[in-house]
């Protein structure tokens, strides 16, 4: 028992050996005789590293940005797009005040008319300066008032379609919602604001008439706005002057001018942007000189040079039909024809 006693001063107790602290010899320090005897372990880490946390940080950033732009895009679409709707048109005759003036020179009627400083064919129909709006690209923009310059092109400058031989360079332009309407137009004209051939495109009847001149003269306007978020509307204001003639062998070689205004409104959706398509809505279409006796419904009947309006109004209007437009006829001013 004394023995014990005489260790009692290096015998460690539990809780001493527990919080002491691991040391060992390097490999180093056992070949080194100055070197410490022992050298500490690095404390064991706990947790994640500085490295995966900072992954983790970036990939929740990415995230976050990636949302914040899907809300927050400027071109995206948020409001549900609007029903196609039928094209609601207009078409009134303009009947001269005595005869049709008339020259055998197309160039000499046009210097000495309002249309003298006209351009020629597509040249005036041109693309104003277009910018973004709130939902819509530049080019989405371009895209809508290329396509209703397409349109007014087909639908009144093309010797086809004036001559009444076709109307599908102006129908595939269309959005496909319209095509029933558009067909209908041609299958049974009907002077009811919906279903009138010339309120869709410009076109005479070849058996009395013919161009004189290819180089219609044009001038006006092209305007693009947005409507709402889904929506692109393209106003469209020009006057067409073509110089015209007799059709048949034996018609005289007087040329008289024939001049037409359309204001035609086009709607965009984003599925008419990215097929090339439009949808008509409005066509406003004033046309002379022609005779408020002559129906104007699937064709128009231009009084040629020499020629005087017949007697007689537009056709009359039920009040009781429902459905059925107002008949409607003006008065060409003077001044809107040529000086002979």
């Amino acid at each position: 028992m004394g023995g014990e006693d005489e260790y009692r001063s290096v015998v460690f107790d539990e809780s001493f050996v527990r919080a002491a602290r691991l040391q060992e010899y390097s490999a180093r320090e056992r070949m080194t005789d100055h070197a410490p005897a022992v050298r500490r372990r690095p404390p064991l880490r706990r947790g994640l590293s500085r490295q995966v946390l900072i992954l983790v940080l970036l990939i929740a950033v990415a995230f976050g940005t990636a949302i914040y732009m899907g809300v927050r895009h400027p071109y995206q679409t948020t409001a549900i797009p609007q029903p196609v709707e039928p094209l609601r048109m207009t078409v009134i005759p303009l009947a001269p005040e005595g005869k049709v003036p008339g020259h055998p020179d197309a160039e000499y009627l046009y210097a000495h008319s309002p249309a003298a400083q006209y351009r020629i064919g597509a040249e005036g129909i041109p693309l104003p300066a277009s910018r973004r709006t709130a939902h819509f690209s530049d080019s989405q923009v371009v895209s809508a008032l290329t396509t209703a310059k397409d349109y007014i092109v087909r639908s009144a400058l093309d010797p086809d379609v004036l001559a009444g031989a076709d109307v599908r360079a102006a129908r595939v332009l269309l959005d496909s919602a319209q095509l029933a309407q558009f067909d209908q137009s041609f299958a049974h004209p009907a002077a009811d604001g919906r279903h009138a051939p010339t309120g869709w495109l410009v076109r005479f009847d070849p058996a009395r008439t013919r161009l004189a001149d290819s180089r219609i003269r044009v001038q006006g306007s092209l305007q693009a706005a947005e409507t709402d978020s889904a929506t692109l509307e393209v106003t469209a204001d020009h006057t067409f002057v073509y110089a015209l003639r007799a059709a048949g062998k034996s018609a005289s070689d007087q040329t008289s001018l024939f001049t037409v205004r359309r204001e035609l409104h086009f709607r965009f959706d984003r599925d008419d942007l990215r097929l090339h398509t439009a949808q008509l809505v409005v066509s406003y279409v004033q046309a002379g000189p022609l005779s408020c006796a002559e129906d104007s419904t699937n064709r128009l009947h231009p009084l040629l040079a020499g020629q005087t309006p017949k007697p007689g109004g537009p056709a009359g209007t039920d009040p009781y039909a429902t459905g059925s437009a107002t008949a409607l006829c003006g008065s060409l001013a003077t001044s809107a024809q040529p000086r002979v």
